[in-house]
């Protein structure tokens, strides 16, 4: 068994020695590898000429510089007591866009971004900052009017368009802030006209813009520009799940912005034209699917007021207890209305002292009104 194991031993300590062996003599056996010549020295590529810019790229470039100056970014602070120290400290809320609306420091912006806020700084596009004082604010149609004041180099309102004549599918371009980036610039088209939406008061907002462009919270209180740079409305706010752009913005016109502010600016507050009737939302939804009819019913009307002057009329209760309904108004200026909210926009449209046309459903039978417009309260 010895002798066996022996021979096979010697055996495998030779093999391993001389696979030892080669292996570190491996490499000096093996030729030698040529020289790489050294890398040539990189240099940057030629830039290629570009050409002039399309005729609708410089155009918004131009767009964009005009406009730039008139827009501002809008930050919000409130004020707060701690609980414990009784302290009083000032924390942020939020931030908005805003545009200038005269050379008196006027600020144009949504009611929702000062909603709530103890104080507002008003920052510029050359980087100057401003303790914004509030004129007034109409929350029904979402608008704020700020002051700051500016001694020196004013920057310039920006140019009145309106709303009046847009067509869906016109070019549209939104200057603000979103999410905190100053000063971007979207563009997109009028998607549609004459959308609502309901406001903080309750009421809806008429004749609403639609638009694709990019508006992403910040962009609030931005100006909606049409393709000469004057401005068409108010960016207000977006339908969206995620709470970030889908295509589908808002703008309050420019026409209903130069209808409001002037009020806010000179009274503070925005006094509504109104008939003098009392109506209720709730009601006026139970009534029209309990008699499936669409319109707008006249609950009561006040004694002395344009509507009792005009001869509309309430419902009557009778000695028996019956109870006959009043008028059910279905037009104003002959557009069909079938909400409160929808008449109280529509009348929004004339100013106190006009004289509206309203379509009266009495009897089974349709008659024409006019009712001379009286100041709400």
């Amino acid at each position: 068994m010895t002798d066996r194991f022996l021979p096979r031993l010697i055996a495998v300590t030779l093999a391993a020695a001389f696979l030892i062996a080669l292996w570190r003599w491996l490499p000096a056996l093996a030729p030698e590898k040529a020289a790489e010549p050294p890398p040539k020295a990189a240099t940057p590529r030629i830039v290629e000429a570009r050409g002039d810019l399309a005729a609708d790229e410089q155009s918004m470039i131009e767009l964009f510089k005009r406009s730039r100056d008139s827009v501002v970014f809008i930050s919000t602070s409130q004020t707060v007591r701690d609980f414990w120290t009784r302290n009083v400290m000032s924390v942020p809320r939020g931030t908005g866009s805003g545009f200038i609306w005269d050379d008196a420091g006027h600020v144009i912006t949504n009611f929702h971004v000062v909603k709530g806020a103890s104080e507002a700084t008003v920052r510029l596009a050359d980087g100057r900052d401003y303790k914004a004082a509030l004129v007034g604010v109409s929350p029904t149609h979402d608008i704020a009017v700020l002051r700051i004041g500016v001694d020196f180099q004013r920057p310039p309102p920006v140019p009145l368009g309106t709303s009046g004549n847009l067509e869906v599918g016109q070019k549209v371009f939104a200057i603000g802030n979103p999410f905190g980036l100053d000063w971007t610039l979207t563009t997109g088209i009028v998607s549609a006209l004459d959308r609502s939406l309901p406001s903080d008061s309750g009421v809806s907002i008429e004749h609403l813009i639609q638009t694709d462009a990019a508006i992403n919270p910040g962009n609030s209180g931005g100006p909606l520009l049409d393709s000469a740079g004057r401005l068409i409305g108010i960016n207000t706010a977006i339908y969206s799940p995620s709470g970030a752009s889908a295509g589908i913005g808002f703008a309050v016109p420019v026409d209903t912005v130069n209808r409001v502010v002037p009020q806010l600016i000179s009274q503070g507050r925005y006094i509504r034209p109104v008939l003098g009737v009392e109506l209720d939302e709730n009601l006026n939804a139970r009534l029209s699917r309990a008699l499936r009819t669409e319109g707008v019913f006249v609950l009561r009307v006040t004694p002395g007021s344009a509507a009792d002057k005009a001869g509309l009329e309430g419902v009557k209760v009778g000695d028996d207890g019956t109870v006959a309904p009043g008028d059910l108004i279905v037009a104003v200026g002959g557009k069909p209305v079938t909400t409160v909210g929808g008449l109280v926009g529509r009348l929004d449209d004339y100013k106190v002292g006009e004289t509206v046309p309203l379509d009266i459903r009495r009897g089974g039978s349709t008659v024409k009104v006019e009712v001379t417009l009286q100041p709400g309260t």
